[in-house]
């Protein structure tokens, strides 16, 4: 009996290929776990570790002092833990300003991004180049709700990102004429990669890598169509430049080139420790990373926005308040003007309180042996921060799971989300690493709500009621449920189109006889006919 029994089971081994692989796999991640965890003992013996499990491979234990690690302590913890093989292609070797190491080569990287394109000086100058993109956005939305079927629905977040993305092109390449067919296959481009550098089962275990052998030459694809993408626009901007080197100006300039880009910085960038400016192909990479960097952190949060506008009426009631005092129904907003609108700018960070753009910062890593509450952090620890478990935490918030504008107003919140002043909300980073398009990304959440709210009513589609605000990891965190909301055209955008032509008949009317009503009386009677007519249809 015993023999047949054996013998049944040998033949089953040998019938199922499969099986045996994977009894083999799993003996195989048996020994590398025990031989880590061997290893780790020696590494760290005689060390004063933090108490506890040695922390989850991915979320670690040392979130609760945060500030500790990042502010007090940021030199210490300032680098970046090695790259996996498909983040080192996209990265060109860790050659960016989010993923370089701490040291020469990052410092010279990000100077040249904060100075030459995020200063207040030179986000100034990019002002025009929002506001074509805020017209054209709104525009946009009142195009495809006019085509729908029922006159008035609008996807946020594709109409989001597209005005975001043609900022971002813009200040990256200098060039302002791109058509919409061309920036939307960039756009493209840019997407495949975000959705190539996640990590997979062989970054961890390099012996499977022969079993990804197909997903890593579509990696390899994507980047050869991201460098042959860029690579005109780098070409372009140079020819431009030297053009203006040598005649003093540029034929590009009456199509649409203004007058610096990110990418001029970068041709005249010297990095230190380095011999010569960077490649071809890391100027595909910082520019790469100047674009999808601002991208989708912003678009996101104009969804999640638009979302909580529609959720609670009276918010969007008093940002409409708001926007009417400071610029009343004469032009649209601009950005100088979001500035002094507190109940804005509260509106902006509770909502990146609430809804910040990814559950988890960027990895940071010790530098080297660090003390970190009283307790020896080793070299190349990595410190992993959940950012709700900080803004959400009602040892410092007050009602933390309610969103709450008011809470910056009147209940005394400074809003700081630097982290300087104590850890209370960093949905940008704290410390040296911080991310630098902190003041950027903030102008641009205030400036396209605003807009948004002025040109038109926000309210709830009939097939999303009510919103759901369950969410889901994609590059950043994003609605579950895709936003289609309704947009219904207000006072102010109809103004604009019947003032303008009103406003003038009146003016020719005038010079022949006598008018009764001013021509304002004229555009408002007119304003408010039509305004009525869009509400009840």
């Amino acid at each position: 009996m015993a023999n047949s029994l054996l013998s049944i089971t040998a033949a089953a081994a040998v019938s199922s290929p499969i099986q045996l692989i994977f009894t083999l796999l799993l003996a195989t991640l048996v020994s590398l776990l025990t031989i880590w965890i061997v290893r780790y003992n020696r590494r760290y013996k005689g060390l004063n570790l933090p108490p506890g499990p040695p922390g989850w491979p991915i979320v670690g234990n040392l979130f609760q002092l945060v500030h500790e690690a990042l502010v007090v302590k940021g030199t210490q913890f300032a680098s970046r833990p090695a790259e996996n093989t498909t983040r080192n292609i996209f990265s060109s070797n860790k050659f960016t300003v989010n993923s370089a190491v701490y040291g020469a080569e990052w410092r010279s990287l990000r100077r040249n991004m904060v100075s030459g394109m995020l200063s207040t000086t030179r986000l100034r100058e990019f002002r025009p180049t929002r506001n074509r993109a805020m017209d054209r956005f709104v525009e946009r939305m009142r195009a495809e709700a006019a085509a729908s079927a029922d006159g008035a629905s609008v996807w946020v977040l594709r109409n989001a990102r597209f005005a975001v993305f043609c900022i971002l092109l813009a200040m990256t390449f200098g060039l302002l004429d791109l058509d919409e067919d061309h920036v939307l296959r960039v756009d493209a481009v840019m997407k495949r990669v975000l959705l190539s550098v996640g990590a997979r089962m062989d970054d961890y275990l390099p012996f499977l890598r022969p079993l990804y052998a197909r997903q890593q030459a579509k990696v390899l694809a994507v980047r050869r169509e991201q460098v042959a993408t860029l690579r005109p626009l780098i070409e372009r901007r140079r020819a431009a430049l030297r053009e203006r080197a040598a005649t003093g100006r540029c034929s590009d300039a009456g199509a649409g080139a203004a007058a610096f880009s990110y990418l001029d910085s970068l041709l005249e960038l010297r990095v230190e420790g380095r011999e010569g400016p960077p490649t071809e192909e890391e100027l595909v990479t910082l520019c790469s990373e100047f674009i999808n960097g601002g991208t989708d952190t912003t678009a996101t949060a104009i969804e999640w926005a638009a979302a909580r506008i529609i959720d609670n009426p009276s918010i969007q009631a008093r940002l409409q308040a708001e926007i009417a005092e400071r610029v009343g129904g004469q032009r649209p907003v601009d950005e100088r003007d979001t500035e002094g609108m507190p109940y804005l700018q509260a509106f902006v960070k509770e909502l990146l309180r609430k809804h910040p753009p990814t559950y988890f910062s960027l990895t940071h890593a010790a530098v080297q042996l660090a003390q970190l509450g009283g307790y020896d952090v080793p070299p190349d620890a990595n410190l992993e921060i959940f950012l709700p478990s900080i803004s959400e935490d009602p040892k410092l918030w007050d009602r933390p799971t309610d969103f709450d504008p008011d809470r910056f107003l009147t209940g005394g919140e400074t809003g700081d989300m630097t982290g300087s002043s104590g850890i209370r909300m960093i949905p940008f980073g704290a410390g040296r690493r911080i991310c630098p398009g902190l003041g950027m990304g903030t102008t641009h959440i205030a400036l396209m709500i605003a807009r948004m709210v002025q040109a038109f009513e926000w309210r709830a589609h009939p097939s999303q009621p009510p919103i759901d605000f369950k969410d889901k990891v994609e590059f950043t965190v994003v609605m579950n449920q895709p936003l289609l909301a309704m947009s219904i055209n207000v006072a102010f955008a109809l103004q604009r189109a019947v003032c303008g032509s009103i406003f003038e008949c009146g003016i020719a009317e005038q010079r022949q006889q006598s008018v009764d009503a001013p021509p304002a009386s004229i555009c408002m009677h007119a304003t408010m006919e039509l305004s009525s007519e869009n509400f009840s249809a």
